[in-house]
């Protein structure tokens, strides 16, 4: 079966940085899209970062220039590097695998950005 799992959350002081990792099994990983999103409490989900099979990538304002999105296809692994935390950036973080209409969802991994 699918199986998406997050890791690298954590506590962080604001300007401090995380590299989140997640490990995809069960699909054909260079061919989907990956992204990551991110749910605060009392909040929807959002779009944090996406990239495509071909690399292309695309964020959100609030986190342009922070975060990076990268992918390894032969480790089947997304990252996303963040710099410059905030302490609106805390959330739990879901990684998301999109092919078409089909789509999967990690557990979610926690950040909390805070002194």
């Amino acid at each position: 079966q699918v199986q998406l799992v997050e890791s690298g959350g954590g506590l962080v002081q604001p300007g401090g940085s995380l590299r989140l990792s997640c490990a995809a099994s069960g699909i054909i990983f260079g061919l989907y899209t990956m992204g990551w999103y991110r749910q605060a409490p009392g909040k929807s989900r959002e779009l944090v970062a996406v990239i495509t099979s071909g690399d292309g990538t695309h964020y959100a304002d609030s986190v342009k220039g922070r975060f990076t999105i990268s992918r390894d296809n032969a480790k089947n692994t997304v990252y996303l590097q963040m710099n410059g935390l905030k302490p609106e950036d805390t959330a739990v973080y879901y990684c998301n695998a999109q092919i078409g209409i089909k789509g999967y969802w990690g557990q979610g991994t926690q950040v909390t950005v805070s002194s």
